[in-house]
């Protein structure tokens, strides 16, 4: 390839139900060995990507996934999530989570 060439990889394309979205919180977030999120849910549309490690993902209704650093993710808003587990017992998973954001100001509510 040369130097002066870009490469556009697409990792995920997704249509959300129309909202306003006035701020986008990024965060990264780091997972410990065999760590889990719990379940849960967002009060709105999440995206993110896998930096390093993989994870077991789950949204209610849906079959269980692993996703490995690279692979990039969507949680609908107020999808209860399953899965959201450092799939290794022995190394830390770290993601990096946008969330859409209107007026809500929780990040996570565990159910």
């Amino acid at each position: 390839m040369p130097r002066d060439e870009i490469v556009r990889k697409v990792l995920l394309t997704q249509s959300i139900p129309k909202k306003d979205v006035r701020t986008v919180d990024i965060r990264e977030i780091t997972l410990g060995p065999g760590q889990k999120a719990g379940y849960h849910r967002h009060p709105c549309p999440v995206f993110g990507l896998i930096k390093s490690g993989d994870v077991l993902f789950q949204i209610e209704g849906q079959g269980e996934k692993v996703l490995h650093a690279g692979e990039a993710f969507y949680e609908p808003q107020g999808a209860p999530i399953v899965h959201f587990d450092n799939a290794s017992a022995t190394d830390p998973m770290t993601f990096v989570a946008f969330y859409l954001l209107d007026r809500e100001s929780l990040l996570i509510e565990m159910l």
